[in-house]
């Protein structure tokens, strides 16, 4: 499974990890999913990987 988030799409990001030398090497900023249980309109309850902004959204709007 990708680390992606099923809704906003948020991927891992690349960028560099730089030493107090000014060294520079190569990492990847992962986006922080969170697995949520959602009901939908039919009824039916479904597991999505979602990112913990978005989560923070939708606790607001509620």
């Amino acid at each position: 499974m990708s680390r992606m988030c099923q809704v906003t799409k948020k991927r891992p990001m690349i960028g560099n990890s730089v030493s107090h030398a000014n060294n520079k090497t190569k990492r990847r900023f992962l986006p922080n999913l969170r697995t949520v249980r959602i009901n939908l309109e039919d009824g039916t309850k479904r597991k999505i990987r979602i990112s913990a902004s978005l989560l923070r959204t939708l606790k607001k709007q509620k």
